[in-house]
């Protein structure tokens, strides 16, 4: 124990000037603190209570003799006193146990005052008779329970529990060691253990060591050693509650199970204590006659103080300071120094392993140990053990800032110490990108395979990874270590860069396209959507297939579920991948017909179907294959274009062959392609849809920029453009054509517009050449359905300088003819519509003028005679006044007629009132000048009345509506 080294952890408070104060009268018998204070018992029987600094507060009288034991509770403020009293009578013991409630003051007297004494109970009694008192100690249970401990010389312990204040007790009596020779029975020390419910009781007497489990009744006892202790150097540790016992060869430790660890401290021991994990012993050396005071660290071994002292009579522990009263009433309070100034001290001397121990061993905080850390790898730096260093570096990981210790080893060079500190960083979670970068960088520079592979592959869990993983890849790439980038992104579920390494550094594509078909569906989606550009370039049929798969996986399980429109809608579209061909656009027509061909109600089939017109009737795909293979070899079971090895293998032939092949060869692509568009634009617009599937005016616009005549001709055809149709025909000079069109869309029958005739008519009176045989066709479908009159007819073709008059001569004689016999017909009508007329007239005259005369003799409803009364009617119908009833106004045989002309007179004027009716037939009818002709025939229009100021006005709200 000579070799523990010493250290002045400790120094003396209050500058050496502590004392017990005069006020303190008796030699101190007993001792105690707690609660802010320390309570002094006397041989004189009273009881003295100190505040900070041993300033003297009160006293008391507790005892009528002297005070031979004291404890202060520290649950309740009780003080609990063991001494004599006077002698009642010689029954009775004058041993006594008091206990006083220091929160209560009595009065005593008129100047003093003192707590009061809430029990007084006799020690001894006919049961347990009286010995002397070696030893007191005071457990508190649970307020206000207590159990008291009271040893014997005569090897017995009076245990007294129960609410000693309300004599609400039990005692109890235990029996630790009995021997003839009365000095080796007595109880020199005892120790309470709590453990739960437990209570325990070490018990020390000078030939044992004895535990007592006071549970549950009969108390057993078991012995834990034969040697016990001489004198009172017996105490208990604080938080593992083991029993100290100081002997003159060592230092003592006991357990529940018996003897634990001993320390040999040489010397007579007079006090044990314990004070925060430190060993605090007064020694005797009986060779020099003189005390010393140790302070021991026993987790550190050393020695925290240590000083020769007076003979002590007393030692406490209170405000957290060490109190040391002497035989002469001086005292010594001595204190702990801080933290600070122990290492300061430590590293002075450069003791730096014990500086650790230290504030390891006291529970110091982590940033403090990881400071003392550091500067005991700074020193060990300085002397260049820069093994030793880093390992003192590595524990302050998690407090001292990382680059402070990288700076170092890279200044000095040392990648291994380096390596070893980042693999340190990284297995704790607190590493960076860049401590990443630089671990993996040093990996590669060293050439270390293995520990590259342990960092990189090892199993920690699943998907988890104590680096940063991009960081990891791009180093990895950058030394070209490709699988351990691979093996990181694979692990980490980094798809892209798994992908960019097989792509654009191993070019390994067909491993690629195996790894996305392993992938789910959305993920294998957005990795083709970000490299599918590379793909379609090497593997487009492979790069295809796996597109066709997430775009239609599963497609006719789904056909057959009720849920089809919902699980069409989940599938990722073609059109999200358009981006991937925007170099290939052959691939991209293979990809889009293969979808078409298999799915028949895509969600983005407009889309797809503008996207297939666009490709379709382009004229100028850059097609990558076309400048190499020949477009008559057979196509392969894609029905795309030949493969590269097919064309690589052709042989060569002569240059301007070779040129003249590849037009004649793209030409025919080209009008394949056409074909396939106007193919699409028949089938993308059923008849029984009203909008196509595709964008109409797109659609337009492609055949009118890639003149695709065809196809524009069924777009205005569909639309029933009529006139464009008709149009595309002139433009194109194309009269057969254009004359068919005419057959099919200019017969009003069938919905045509026989306004088209017209139209091509002026056309060729238009054109500037020898176009009879057409002029003479198209006059005949005029004809037929009277579109144009003839002398419209003769001025349109007049302005053709090239036809002659033989070609309308036919057309004009059978005009003229048709005319004339018209004429003539209406020549008959006019006459016998004016004898009509005349002869109208003369009958109104005569009806004004000359008297009618009435000469029927019978009546025309009964046909029996005539007799008055009578009623003759201006028709000459003559009738009984009898069998006309109450209609005497109007004949009864020529009132139907007169009426139905009345009703006819009424519908017409209601039907003048409907305008949109009168434009419909203006519109549709062939002759519309006929149609106003007959409304003024009717004198719906041409009915007029005098207004009231003298002018004439229309007969009707109809004659104002604007016809």
């Amino acid at each position: 124990m000579y070799q523990w080294r010493k250290f002045e952890f400790f120094e003396e408070k209050f500058a050496g000037k502590c004392s017990i104060p005069e006020d303190v009268a008796g030699d101190a018998t007993c001792c105690s603190s707690g609660r802010g204070k320390i309570i002094v018992g006397c041989d004189n029987g009273a009881v003295s209570l100190l505040d900070r600094g041993l300033k003297f507060n009160y006293g008391f009288q507790a005892h009528s003799s002297s005070v031979l034991f004291l404890q202060q509770l520290k649950q309740r403020n009780y003080l609990v006193t063991v001494g004599e009293d006077e002698q009642i009578s010689p029954q009775l013991s004058s041993m006594c146990l008091k206990v006083f409630d220091l929160d209560k003051m009595q009065p005593e007297g008129s100047s003093t005052s003192s707590p009061e004494c809430v029990q007084i109970l006799r020690i001894f009694t006919n049961q347990y008779p009286e010995a002397k008192i070696t030893s007191f100690l005071v457990l508190e249970e649970a307020p206000p329970i207590l159990l008291i401990a009271i040893g014997l010389d005569n090897g017995y312990i009076y245990g007294i529990k129960g609410d000693i204040a309300r004599e609400r007790i039990k005692r109890f009596k235990l029996e630790v060691y009995s021997h003839t020779d009365k000095s080796q029975s007595s109880i020199m020390g005892m120790g309470f253990r709590v453990d739960g419910q437990a209570t325990q009781l070490f018990a020390v007497t000078p030939t044992s060591v004895s535990l007592f489990s006071l549970q549950t009744e009969p108390y057993s006892r078991n012995t834990l050693d034969q040697i016990g202790c001489n004198s009172n150097a017996v105490a208990m540790t604080d938080r593992s509650q083991e029993l100290m016992i100081g002997r003159d060869e060592a230092v003592y430790f006991y357990e529940v199970d018996g003897r634990g660890p001993c320390w040999a401290f040489e010397g007579e021991k007079k006090f044990l204590g314990w004070f925060r994990g430190y060993l605090l012993c007064v020694i005797a050396d009986h060779r020099s006659n003189k005390n010393t005071f140790n302070i021991y660290d026993l987790k550190n071994r050393l020695i925290a103080h240590s000083f020769v002292t007076k003979e002590v009579s007393q030692m406490l522990c209170e405000w957290g300071n060490i109190i040391l009263i002497m035989a002469d009433k001086s005292a010594l309070c001595i204190g702990e120094k801080d933290m600070e100034s122990k290492l300061d001290m430590l590293f002075k001397k450069n003791l730096y392993t014990v500086a650790i121990n230290l504030v390891q061993s006291q529970q110091a905080d982590a940033a403090a140990t990881a400071e003392v850390l550091r500067k005991y790898g700074d020193h060990l730096y300085s002397k260049q053990e820069y093994d030793e260093a880093m390992a003192q570096y590595i524990n302050t990981i998690g407090h001292l800032e990382p680059s402070y210790v990288i700076q170092k080893f890279l200044d000095a060079q040392r990648i291994y110490n380096l390596t070893n500190y980042l693999e340190k960083l990284h297995e704790k979670g607190l590493a960076s990108k860049d401590h990443t970068t630089l671990l993996l960088n040093c990996y590669t520079k060293l050439k270390d395979v293995e520990k590259l592979n342990v960092f990189i592959k090892r199993e920690d869990g699943v998907g988890e990874h104590k680096f940063d993983v991009e960081t990891a890849i791009r180093v990895c790439r950058a030394a070209n270590y490709h699988e351990h980038a691979m093996y990181v992104a694979k692990k980490a579920g980094r798809h892209e860069w798994y992908l960019k390494i097989l792509l654009e550094d191993l070019g390994s594509y067909e491993e690629a396209l195996q790894y996305i078909s392993s992938l789910e569906p959305s993920q294998a989606g957005v990795t083709v959507k970000e490299y599918g550009k590379i793909l379609i370039e090497h593997k487009p049929d492979d790069t295809i297939e796996i597109l066709m798969r997430l775009c239609t996986e599963d497609a006719e399980l789904a056909k057959r579920d009720s849920s089809i429109g919902l699980y069409t809608s989940m599938l990722p579209s073609p059109v999200d991948f358009l981006n991937i061909f925007i170099h290939h656009p052959e691939a991209l027509m293979n990809f889009l017909e293969q979808y078409t061909n298999k799915v028949k109600d895509s969600p983005a089939q407009v889309e797809i179907h503008n996207t297939l017109l666009e490709l379709y009737l382009s004229n100028d795909l850059d097609f990558p294959l076309i400048s190499q293979a020949n477009i008559d070899e057979p196509t392969n079971s894609r029905g795309g274009r030949p493969s590269a090895p097919a064309v690589m293998s052709r042989p060569k032939t002569n240059g301007k062959l070779s040129v003249y092949q590849k037009d004649l060869n793209k030409e025919k692509y080209h009008q394949e392609r056409l074909q396939k568009g106007l193919r699409l634009l028949k089938t993308a617009w059923p008849s029984d849809l009203e909008h196509p599937l595709y964008d109409v005016d797109l659609a337009i616009i492609l055949c009118e920029m890639n003149e695709f005549k065809e196809g524009l001709l069924y777009l205005y055809e569909k639309m029933k453009l009529f006139k464009e149709v008709t149009a595309c025909y002139m433009q194109a000079h194309d009269h057969e054509g254009l004359i068919a069109c005419c057959k099919r869309l200019g017969d009003s029958g069938k919905g045509g517009d026989p306004s088209l005739w017209a139209d091509v008519l002026k056309y060729f009176g238009e054109l500037g050449e020898d176009c009879s045989k057409e002029v003479k066709e198209v006059l005949t479908y005029i004809e037929r359905d009277d579109i144009l009159p003839p002398i419209i007819v003769l001025q349109t073709l007049s302005n053709n300088p090239c036809l002659t008059l033989s070609v309308i001569k036919d057309y004009i004689a059978r005009k003229l003819e048709q005319e004339s016999k018209l004429i003539e017909d209406d020549r008959k009508a006019i006459d016998k519509y004016q004898e009509e007329t005349l002869s109208m007239r003369k009958e109104i005259q005569d009806l004004r003028t000359n008297a009618r005369i009435f000469q029927l003799s019978k009546c025309t409803a009964c046909t029996f005679t005539l007799d008055l009364p009578a009623v003759h009617f201006m028709c000459m119908h003559s009738f009984h006044l009898r069998c006309l009833g109450d209609n005497e106004k109007e004949c009864p045989e020529c009132a139907p007629e007169y009426r139905s002309v009345l009703e006819m007179k009424r519908s017409l004027e209601q039907n003048s009132k409907d305008q949109d009716q009168f434009f419909n037939k203006v519109k549709n009818s062939k002759d519309g000048f006929s149609v106003i002709a007959e409304y003024f025939g009717k004198g719906i229009i041409s009915k007029t009345r005098i207004r009231g100021n003298g002018t004439l006005g229309a007969g009707n709200s109809s004659s104002s509506s604007g016809f």
